[in-house]
């Protein structure tokens, strides 16, 4: 029989895969730009539609909402359709309905299509993820789908061009019309990127899994021969499907419990300072301008931060590459919450930014690692549903906590409620986690 995951696992970077990667990552870019820019339309929204901060509120959970919703249902569609199939479909969902929303003409449809948009995004990253993952090499794979996750820097650099080029000169309505070019996008996956062969062989279809990795062996200049395989291929499992109540099972707990409270952890800690970081940095005295200017600089710390934790999670491992940096990222919380000057502001802000976004690729690494080929996808998505109610309520809390104890202290109390949570998060992947550097993804999950 052919191995198909013993074959992907002795190849190098091939042509295709690099392919995959950079397309999967444009799907990324187009999530993070939708995430980017809402801040500047929804601020041009209000004043055109005199929208209360309640009714702002709800346009932005909205789409919180669908983002959950999308990544449980699409992570059990990806493993009952496919990877590929969930990812083209979810980025015409978000495409098209980011480009009715430019469209909307009164309040009650913009929050409806701003759910679907969210949908399509929440969607798309567990499917993408699993994908890349399952088409690395061992020794390559964590470093991957850390490339892929650092598209997200990208995407919210374009979208602060969008933000500033054309809002201001088109209004609003043009943000949401950009957002659509993912439908247009979804027609070139469609073309360019195969299907995982792992999750082929997996449904019985190892001819199919055959021809691809095939392709990918004659790039590498690789003469496969099944003769000389001493390896034996995984058991081929038809029409079996992995359900919520099963990542619950004995078999998953640990690695179910251990993910849940990444996710939860990183999206309440990071939605806790980035969407709030201007606002509190004008309520420490800096000038509106200013607090945009520093926040774009600690933005630009983010790709450093993705750079050093893919060259680290393939030498040192995921466990202590995501400890490591969760740590700095409580360590850095602390340090920006008690920060007197404009420098120190400066400074412990990048070191925020460049760890919290580290840790993030990090975990995008981890979690398709932690469960086998028929569970994968599913335990990734609702691993990043449960992790969206963690970024629904953190922008929520903050103002709370910092209106409640004034302007000085409210600061203070709000980065260090930031630290805390980066740090349980630490010591939970510390004492539970497991280590999956260097080991194929059936060695991990077997």
């Amino acid at each position: 029989m052919v191995n198909i995951s013993a074959r992907i696992d002795r190849l190098p970077s091939t042509p295709m895969l690099r392919k995959i990667l950079f397309l999967c990552g444009i799907g990324w870019l187009f999530d993070a730009m939708d995430q980017g820019m809402v801040a500047g339309v929804m601020a041009s929204i209000g004043k055109d539609w005199a929208l209360s901060t309640g009714q702002l509120g709800v346009l932005g959970s909205s789409a919180m909402l669908g983002m959950a919703i999308g990544a449980a249902l699409s992570g059990m569609a990806a493993d009952r359709w496919g990877r590929r199939t969930v990812i083209l479909w979810v980025l015409i969902i978000y495409g098209v309905a980011s480009g009715l929303s430019g469209f909307s003409t009164n309040f009650t449809m913009l929050v409806i299509l701003r759910f679907f948009t969210g949908f399509g995004l929440g969607g798309e990253l567990p499917a993408a993820s699993t994908l890349v993952s399952e088409f690395s090499p061992t020794r390559i794979r964590g470093r991957n789908v850390i490339l892929l996750e650092s598209f997200w820097a990208w995407g919210w650099i374009v979208a602060a061009l969008v933000a500033y080029l054309l809002i201001p000169v088109y209004g609003w309505r043009i943000g949401f019309w950009v957002g659509a070019f993912p439908a247009l996008f979804a027609a070139v996956i469609q073309r360019a990127i195969p299907e995982s062969p792992r999750y082929l062989e997996l449904r019985g279809k190892s001819d199919e899994a055959d021809a691809i990795v095939s392709r990918m062996e004659k790039q590498a200049g690789i003469n496969y021969k099944p003769e000389s395989d001493s390896e034996t291929a995984p058991k081929k499992v038809n029409n079996v499907h992995v359900s919520f109540a099963d990542l619950w099972s004995k078999k998953y707990l640990a690695s179910t419990i251990v993910l849940w409270v990444i996710w939860f952890g990183l999206n309440f800690g990071y939605y806790g300072f980035v969407l709030w970081t201007p606002t509190l940095l004008v309520g420490k005295g800096f000038a509106l301008v200013k607090s945009f200017e520093f926040t774009l600089i600690m933005c630009l710390a983010q790709l450093p931060g993705y750079a050093s934790a893919a060259y680290l999670v393939e030498r040192i491992g995921r466990k202590k590459v995501l400890v490591v940096y969760l740590l700095g990222t409580a360590l850095a919380a602390w340090l920006f919450g008690h920060a007197g000057t404009a420098n120190q502001v400066l400074l412990y802000g990048c070191l925020l930014y460049f760890f919290s976004l580290g840790a993030w690729g990090c975990t995008y690494a981890y979690t398709p690692e932690v469960y086998p080929t028929v569970a994968r996808a599913t335990g990734s998505g609702w691993a990043a549903a449960f992790g969206r109610l963690g970024a629904f309520l953190a922008p929520m809390i903050v103002p709370v906590i910092y209106s409640a104890y004034g302007q000085a202290a409210g600061y203070k109390n709000v980065f260090i409620m930031l630290t805390v949570v980066f740090a349980v998060v630490a010591i939970v992947v510390g004492i539970v986690g497991k280590e999956t550097m260097g080991k194929s993804l059936e060695e991990i999950t077997d």
